[in-house]
């Protein structure tokens, strides 16, 4: 919370916001000092205020509250540089949301890991009206995590993040594996 600073240089003093005549007297230029007190971290607050409304530049206590502003919930006992590049990067992953793209990003935020991602949908084009389409009738997503400790992702976690993310009919399943070198195979299975 933003609150009275002791001893905060005001950037504004009010006593030389007076004519010079009122210089002089005691009860007012100590009158005005006692505000100036008041009002100094009020007004450096809005002299700054640019850097308060961005996710990098703002105080912490600050980047919960735009976090509310962008519709994205920051854990609190995450890092704060992992709190800030969430309220950073709200607004490209609400566009993205619902798609392949949305859910990676979502996916490599929380985990720092980039995740592998199959899906039952799919476009094709074809000469003939009768063409078999493309995809299954079943919606689903499996998505797919290769860290080095596996028992270390927060399992539930994950997969709130992602229900939260791919849209409400489709289906999921999340795969936590160690890394692909470290099974033995090459290649996804």
């Amino acid at each position: 919370m933003r609150a009275l600073v002791p001893g905060l240089p005001t950037p504004h003093p009010l006593i030389q916001r007076l004519p010079a005549v009122y210089g002089d007297q005691d009860f007012l230029r100590r009158f005005l000092e006692a505000l100036d007190e008041v009002l100094a971290p009020v007004l450096l607050t809005l002299d700054n205020l640019p850097a308060y409304l961005h996710p990098r530049t703002a105080p912490e206590d600050f980047v919960a509250w735009l976090a509310e502003w962008v519709s994205v919930e920051v854990d609190a006992d995450r890092p704060a540089t992992q709190r800030r590049a969430v309220v950073s990067g709200a607004v490209v992953r609400h566009r993205r949301r619902g798609t392949r793209l949305g859910l990676a990003a979502a996916v490599r935020v929380e985990t720092g890991t980039e995740p592998e991602i199959e899906e039952s949908g799919s476009t094709a084009w074809s000469a003939s009206p009768a063409a078999e389409l493309p995809g299954s009738a079943q919606p689903w997503v499996r998505v797919r995590l290769r860290v080095p400790e596996p028992e270390a992702v927060d399992r539930v976690r994950l997969e709130g993040l992602i229900a939260a993310e791919v849209p409400a009919h489709v289906t999921y399943r999340v795969e936590i594996l160690p890394p692909a070198e470290a099974t033995g195979g090459g290649g996804a299975p």
